[in-house]
């Protein structure tokens, strides 16, 4: 009796033992939602290029629409009449964390920021094989690209005139490179007026990330300071310094010739526009022209661009 019990122990234990193997085996090929880790990454790494394209693009008024439609052939040219061809079907935003935002939750979207705004959460494409960085921005290679420029009434005076002159600075210019934009002067180092007082800077939101900064480092120096800024977009912010609202506006483009002849103006950095998609997306380049003909809605998946 005692020997059969013992052979009987000894089978169950082999069997329970067979068990906890396959158990090792299948838990060790599951994910937590019960799919096998090799099927997990294949949906990871997958992108259906059968998807329609979104289409997301900035509103009217926005230096940087204005930039890249033109700096794309987007926007086309009759003698005087300018006509933008953007696709009709687009999904028009304000500002620029609203296109981060679209492009980040539809993995099937494309859209253009300031390089400077530029984050993790979406992946910018080169464009004609050139990565859009500020050296290739500097150096012309990267072809979408515009200047910052501000913009103000008469001649300025106290705290506006001693800010200015901070930004044109070596130490403003500095600013302007730590953020990821190009410089447009060495100049020389700062010294303030200290003047005291308050005044208004109005309007890009592209501008306005790299104007922050700009503010909190000139007002560490003159705590005397007092500097409102106000985001709009370019037209805005240009007719705000027209109309005297604000001391100096903002503008992510060049100046349109109404706004040139009432303001005095200058760059005050280069930026590069970014063309971002989804994470997912597998694309990593387009042309300038495959870039047009999605924008004009000629190319409408992203399987004509994905090959």
């Amino acid at each position: 009796m005692k020997k059969t019990s013992k052979v009987l122990t000894l089978a169950v234990a082999a069997l329970m033992a067979v068990s906890a193997f396959a158990g090792c085996g299948n838990g060790g090929s599951s994910s937590a939602s019960g799919e096998s880790s090799g099927s997990s990454q294949a949906q990871a790494g997958s992108f259906d290029t059968s998807k329609e394209i979104t289409v997301v693009t900035r509103e009217q008024g926005s230096g940087t629409r204005d930039a890249f439609v033109e700096l794309t052939g987007v926007l086309v040219e009759d003698g005087d009449t300018k006509t933008d061809n953007t696709t009709a079907s687009a999904v028009t935003v304000n500002g620029t964390e609203a296109v981060i935002t679209n492009v980040k939750g539809n993995d099937a979207a494309i859209g253009y920021i300031s390089l400077g705004s530029l984050n993790d959460t979406v992946k910018a494409v080169d464009i004609d094989g050139v990565e859009v960085t500020a050296d290739n921005v500097k150096s012309g290679e990267y072809k979408i690209s515009r200047p910052f420029n501000i913009a103000y009434k008469g001649e300025l005076e106290g705290v506006a005139k001693d800010f200015v002159d901070f930004i044109m600075s070596a130490d403003g210019q500095a600013v302007v490179a730590e953020e990821g934009y190009v410089t447009v002067t060495e100049g020389e180092v700062f010294k303030s007026a200290n003047p005291s007082g308050k005044i208004s800077v109005a309007g890009s939101s592209s501008v306005s990330p790299v104007m922050e900064k700009l503010i909190e480092a000139y007002k560490a120096i003159n705590s005397g300071a007092d500097i409102e800024l106000q985001t709009t977009d370019s037209s805005a912010g240009m007719t705000a310094a027209m109309e005297g609202t604000c001391e100096i506006g903002m503008a992510s483009r060049e100046l349109k010739d109404e706004e040139a002849s009432a303001l005095e103006s200058m760059t005050i950095a280069n930026d590069g526009i970014a063309v971002i998609v989804n994470t997912n997306n597998t694309v990593e380049d387009l042309t300038l022209d495959q870039v047009k003909s999605i924008y004009t809605g000629e190319t409408t998946v992203w399987s004509d661009v994905i090959k």
